[in-house]
């Protein structure tokens, strides 16, 4: 009986024992519970506030990051627009130093010795002298660009009409620069013109530095420098050529047809010839003391032109650039049809060079080229 009561007791406090435990662990259970998740709601938190600053500070980041390339790229325009407003060159006329604005849009040429290049690298013109210009020059039929007339009679009131942010002015139109200036203030006016006339002292160096200088001003005023390098690498070679193919002995005659008369190109000066009697060292056949640069010649007769028996004749057809073959007598048949000259030895050998037939109205540096050229190729026959 006392050991049954000893078991029955003993099992009673194991029972008691197991309650206690396990209501020890359901009152746990709970806060446990409740402490975990407000841990895990406590880090998410935490979490979501470092995503929160992160993002922030990212944005802010980026906004400072575009805030200094807008910056940057408005820095970068403005230099660019400013440099492109400001961009000019330092270009020295026979007057001295002149500011000019690099790739001007409103150009007016008046110059002979540029059209061509000019025409060659594309630029615009607003106004030119049309009458004096070479018939074939697209600036002539080009309705947008004014004709302000001859140099004898020009109509200057179209340059100030034109609004030009540069005239280019030389040979004819040199007399007019003040004028024109004075008419366009605002505007940049270069006078290319170079002396070859009578009174220059060195009127073969005249003309070769003149077209190479002219060459290279216009190359740096219209982005054409590496052109202008070519036109003169060209031009120079030209005359290396020349004299390399001149014997140094035979005699020379130059002349100029206009309105059916011969008249004597006078060496060392004057228009397209006389000059290159320096620049070459030409033999001449025929000399005179009181000789002229006149665009038409001197008047010496055919037959004192014959009398000097020269051994090489060079002809300039004037008429050719200014008048039409119904208006004129071509220059080749006024050579044939002189009896006086028949038996002059320049014509019994054919060493005969005619200038261009446009020259008259061209003395650019490509006519000069051209006409270098036809002389060296003659000369070494």
């Amino acid at each position: 009986m006392k050991k049954f009561n000893l078991v029955k007791m003993v099992a009673v406090i194991a029972a008691m024992t197991l309650m206690l435990a396990a209501c020890g662990n359901n009152e746990a259970g709970p806060a446990n519970t409740d402490d975990a998740t407000q841990a895990e709601e406590t880090a998410v938190e935490e979490t979501d506030a470092e995503e929160t600053t992160e993002e922030v500070d990212t944005e802010e980041v980026d906004a400072e990051e575009n805030d200094t390339e807008e910056t940057t790229e408005q820095e970068e325009t403005t230099e660019q627009e400013g440099t492109s407003e400001a961009r000019t060159v330092e270009i020295t006329d026979i007057n001295g130093v002149v500011e000019v604005p690099v790739n001007p849009q409103r150009v007016v040429a008046l110059d002979n010795r540029t059209f061509e290049t000019l025409s060659n690298w594309g630029i615009e013109l607003v106004a030119a002298p049309k009458p004096v210009m070479p018939a074939d020059s697209p600036y002539v039929s080009d309705e947008a660009v004014q004709d302000i007339g001859n140099h004898r009679e020009p109509n200057l009131e179209i340059i100030a009409a034109v609004d030009p942010e540069l005239v280019i002015v030389g040979q004819r139109f040199a007399s007019f620069a003040e004028d024109i200036q004075a008419l366009v203030p605002s505007a940049a006016v270069i006078n290319l013109n170079f002396d070859v006339s009578e009174e220059a002292e060195a009127a073969g160096d005249n003309l070769v530095e003149g077209l190479k200088n002219s060459t290279v001003a216009l190359g740096e005023i219209f982005d054409k420098t590496d052109e202008a390098a070519a036109l003169i690498e060209n031009f120079e070679n030209s005359i290396a050529d020349v004299k390399a193919a001149y014997n140094g002995e035979d005699t020379v005659m130059s002349v100029v047809v206009s309105g059916g008369e011969i008249g004597f190109s006078a060496p060392s000066s004057g228009r397209v010839w006389g000059p290159m009697y320096e620049v070459f060292d030409w033999v001449p056949s025929l000399s005179l003391a009181d000789a002229t640069s006149d665009h038409q010649g001197d008047d010496v007769s055919v037959e004192a032109i014959a009398q000097s028996n020269p051994d090489w004749l060079f002809v300039l057809d004037r008429d050719a650039a200014t008048a039409s073959e119904e208006e004129s007598t071509p220059a080749h048949d006024v050579i044939n049809n002189a009896p006086a000259l028949q038996n002059v030895t320049a014509i019994t050998q054919g060493n005969m060079v005619y200038a261009p037939a446009d020259t008259y109205t061209n003395e650019s540096i490509q006519t000069y080229i051209k006409l270098f050229n036809d002389i060296a190729t003659a000369f070494a026959k």
